[in-house]
C-alpha cells in the first residue's frame, strides 16, 4: 500500500514539473527574439537579428558615415574617399576603396557589425556571415532610402528619437523649399555625361527621384532601362527631341569644364538639338556629382535646393 502511494506522489510531482519546466518551442523562441537588442528588415529582404548592440562596425560606403554619426553610432572601418571623409572618420582603419573593399582587412577590424551599400557590396554578406559577423545591406538612393536608412541606423545605435528627429528636420527643409518655387509641372530629361557617350537617367537615380520631389515629370519615365543599370536607360537623341524636354540636366563625374565643352560640341554637330524647347530657351543646367551621383545621404535637402535654385534662382535671393 505504502508503495502505491508513493508512487502516485512520485507522478503527481512529475506532472508538475513537466507543466511548469517547459514552455512550448516556438515560445522560447519568439522570448528569445523580443530579447534581442533590435531587429532590421535590411535591403535585400533579410530579417537581420541583433543580439546586443554593435560596438565595432564597419561601413563599406562614406555615405554612410555622417548619418550614422548623426544618430550615436561609430565606426572602426571604413572605404577611402576624397569626397566624403568626414574628420571623425579619417584616422579609422581603411578597408579599401568602395568598388574593391578587402574583406581581409574588413576582417581585421574584428567587426561585430558591417553595413554593406545595396548594388556594390552584396557580395561580401555570404563571406562575412560564414566567419560569424553580422551584415546589413542598406539602399541610399532615393529620398525614402535614406529615411529608411537613418531609421535602420537608429535601430543599430538605439536611439531612434534621433533617428525620427533627423528625418523630421530633413521633411521640413524639403517643404520649404518646394514651397519656395512656382508649382509648375516641367518636362525635365536628365542626362548621364562618360567617355563612351550619354545615357539617360531614371526615376531611380539620385536627380530622377529629386525630380519627383520638386513636382516636375521626367521625360524618360517609363522607358526600358539599361541591362545593368535599371536606373538609366539607352540615350538617343531622336527620342529626346521627341519627348521635348523644358528643362535638361547633366550629370557626370569628370569636371564640369570638360563636360561642358563636351556637351556644347555635342550640341553643335547636330542641328536637330536646336529644336529642343530646353536649348532654345537655355535651360541646360550641370548638377554637381557630390550631391547627384555619390548619395547625398542626409544632404538630400541641398540637393533638392540645388535643382530647384538653377530653375529658379530668384526664388533663392
Amino acid at each position: 500500500m505504502k508503495r502505491l502511494v508513493l508512487g502516485f506522489l512520485i507522478g503527481c510531482l512529475l506532472l508538475i514539473f513537466a507543466g511548469c519546466g517547459g514552455a512550448p518551442q516556438g515560445a522560447s523562441s519568439s522570448a528569445s527574439s523580443s530579447a534581442a537588442f533590435a531587429t532590421i528588415d535590411d535591403a535585400m529582404g533579410r530579417t537581420v537579428v541583433l543580439d546586443k548592440k554593435p560596438e565595432r562596425i564597419v561601413v563599406t560606403s562614406a555615405s554612410f558615415l555622417e548619418p550614422l554619426h548623426e544618430v550615436g553610432g561609430d565606426v572602426v572601418g571604413r572605404p577611402d574617399s576624397k569626397t566624403q571623409m568626414p574628420d571623425y572618420a579619417k584616422d579609422k582603419t581603411s578597408v579599401g576603396k568602395v568598388y574593391q573593399i578587402d574583406t581581409e582587412k574588413v576582417l581585421a577590424c574584428e567587426p561585430d557589425l558591417v553595413i554593406i551599400n545595396k548594388g556594390m557590396n552584396e557580395k561580401l554578406v555570404a563571406t562575412l556571415e560564414e566567419s560569424g559577423v553580422k551584415t546589413l545591406v542598406v539602399d541610399m538612393k532615393s529620398y525614402d532610402d535614406v529615411k529608411n536608412m537613418v531609421k535602420i541606423f537608429a535601430q543599430v545605435t538605439g536611439d531612434t528619437a534621433k533617428g525620427d528627429a533627423l528625418v523630421k528636420t530633413m521633411d521640413e527643409k524639403i517643404d520649404a523649399i518646394v514651397k519656395k518655387i512656382p508649382q509648375d509641372k516641367h518636362r525635365v530629361a536628365i542626362l548621364h555625361s562618360t567617355n563612351q557617350g550619354l545615357t539617360v537617367q531614371l526615376d531611380g537615380s539620385i536627380a530622377g527621384s529629386v525630380t519627383q520631389m520638386l513636382g516636375w515629370e521626367n521625360v524618360a519615365s517609363g522607358s526600358t532601362p539599361l541591362e545593368k543599370n535599371p536606373d538609366a536607360a539607352p540615350y538617343s537623341l531622336e527620342t529626346l527631341v521627341q519627348q521635348n524636354p523644358e528643362i535638361i540636366f547633366v550629370t557626370s563625374m569628370g569636371k564640369i569644364e570638360e563636360i561642358k565643352a563636351s556637351m556644347e560640341q555635342t550640341i553643335a554637330e547636330n542641328p536637330a538639338w536646336q529644336t529642343i524647347p530646353a536649348i532654345q530657351q537655355k535651360k541646360l543646367f550641370y548638377l554637381p556629382q557630390d550631391l547627384f551621383l555619390l548619395s547625398p545621404g542626409i544632404h538630400y535637402p541641398e540637393a533638392v535646393e540645388t535643382m530647384a535654385k538653377l530653375v529658379y534662382p530668384e526664388a533663392f535671393k
